[in-house]
């Protein structure tokens, strides 16, 4: 026998139709959206093949579609977010990955994909997070070696569980400063990529109210007011490990462009270059470390997306 419905299809459908109302009056960017997954969260399945919802589903979705409202994240809702088609856990004390982070993830990709021929290249995720970028790596690029490397104890755990789960055996997570030379410096010279989401929000920079109140500020700010301090560490680290040819692939916020091409000039990097987003915002840098030690005619190889 079938379940008794509380709900038919057509008043499931309204209540969504409301609930999408009520979550675009609170200022959510993607209301339609994030009403259809919050419901498809309860129903276990997609809205569109749902025929009604149990007795019980009113109440949980208002629930939920509050929450929202009152602009709690809808990946800390659900417990997922998604990255690169990955499906990856989210838990409270963890940075939530953003979708401008997939453009950055995908030029460590392209990087990691032309080192192929010459064997399976090494890539190391520096401030690693949740191990997204990991974790998309490993999964494109099925012969990479990937050591990911995150100083905080919540996002390292969720990062070794996401990589193990999603790419078996093929991410090392290290517990650790990526800035410190003593982490990974038995790979120092010898790493085809390295790829990093940073802490680099300037000082008093963030407007996002769902940012300020859920993701950890260690993750966010940079330091000093120009939120330089930690990216400029991570160049510096960069260039200790990556071989000369080796490349960096860094996100920024789109004010910090040209202070970073100008620390992977004196750090010894060539090639250097920012790339934009989705949006045409400038969001990474890209830089080729040097072949020959750093000389005079270094900013003359320098070229700007």
């Amino acid at each position: 026998m079938r379940p008794m419905r509380h709900l038919d299809r057509y008043a499931l459908r309204r209540e969504v139709r409301a609930a999408a109302a009520r979550l675009a009056a609170a200022g959510v960017a993607s209301p339609e959206n994030d009403a259809r997954l919050l419901a498809e969260h309860l129903l276990g399945g997609p809205l569109l093949l749902a025929d009604g919802a149990g007795s019980a589903f009113p109440s949980a979705y208002r629930s939920l579609i509050a929450r929202r409202a009152a602009r709690e994240p809808l990946q800390r809702i659900l417990g997922v977010m998604w990255f690169r088609g990955l499906e990856l856990a989210s838990r409270p004390g963890v940075f939530i990955v953003r979708p401008e982070t997939e453009v950055v993830a995908g030029a460590a990709i392209e990087a990691a994909q032309r080192m192929t021929d010459d064997g399976a290249p090494l890539v190391v995720d520096l401030c690693a997070g949740s191990g997204a970028i990991a974790a998309a790596v490993a999964h494109e690029v099925p012969g990479a070696r990937l050591v990911a490397v995150e100083i905080d104890e919540t996002a390292a755990a969720l990062a070794r569980e996401s990589c193990e789960r999603l790419a078996p055996g093929r991410v090392e997570v290290v517990r650790g400063d990526a800035a410190d030379p003593r982490v990974l410096h038995e790979l120092d010279g010898r790493v085809d990529v390295v790829v990093s989401n940073p802490p680099y929000v300037p000082a008093g920079a963030l407007e996002d109210v769902e940012t300020q109140r859920y993701d950890p500020e260690a993750a966010l700010f940079g330091g000093g007011e120009d939120g330089l301090a930690v990216p400029r560490a991570v160049v510096g680290r960069a260039a200790a490990l990556l071989r000369p040819g080796g490349v960096l692939v860094m996100e920024h916020d789109a004010g910090q462009g040209r202070a970073l091409r100008e620390t992977a000039l004196a750090a010894g990097f060539e090639e250097v270059r920012t790339g934009a987003d989705l949006t045409g915002r400038d969001r990474y840098l890209c830089a080729v470390r040097a072949t020959e030690a750093p000389g005079s005619d270094l900013p003359d190889s320098t070229h700007y997306a």
